[in-house]
């Protein structure tokens, strides 16, 4: 896509409870990765998201292990949700929604 070219954006806004894949900000410096996350709230143009990574870090806190599958690859990997640092990504840089949280563990995180 060229410089400064607007992203078509999702098909739908994303919702709370929802997993999707999108364009999330790195947490310590410039530029974003691809990857699955958790909507928590949206609003305006943006959502706020809690990253889910294929790799556990014991070493942080609020992390949460998710059922193989979860991000919807085709691979069937655990998927761990890290709730310790959340981002907000804009609303068009949402991809591909894959599913949504299941509703026990959604209680107890629909508060962060």
């Amino acid at each position: 896509m060229a410089e400064g070219a607007a992203r078509p954006g999702p098909e739908r806004r994303p919702q709370p409870g929802e997993i999707w894949w999108a364009d999330v900000p790195f947490e310590d410096g410039p530029g974003s990765k691809d990857r699955p996350c958790l909507v928590l709230a949206v609003h305006g143009g943006a959502a706020r998201v809690a990253k889910i990574t294929s790799r556990y870090h014991d070493e942080r806190p609020g992390v949460i292990p998710l059922p193989p599958g979860t991000v919807g690859d085709t691979h069937g990997r655990p998927s761990f949700l890290e709730t310790d640092e959340l981002r907000e990504v804009r609303v068009r840089d949402f991809r591909r929604r894959v599913g949504v949280v299941d509703p026990l563990l959604w209680d107890q995180l629909r508060h962060l």
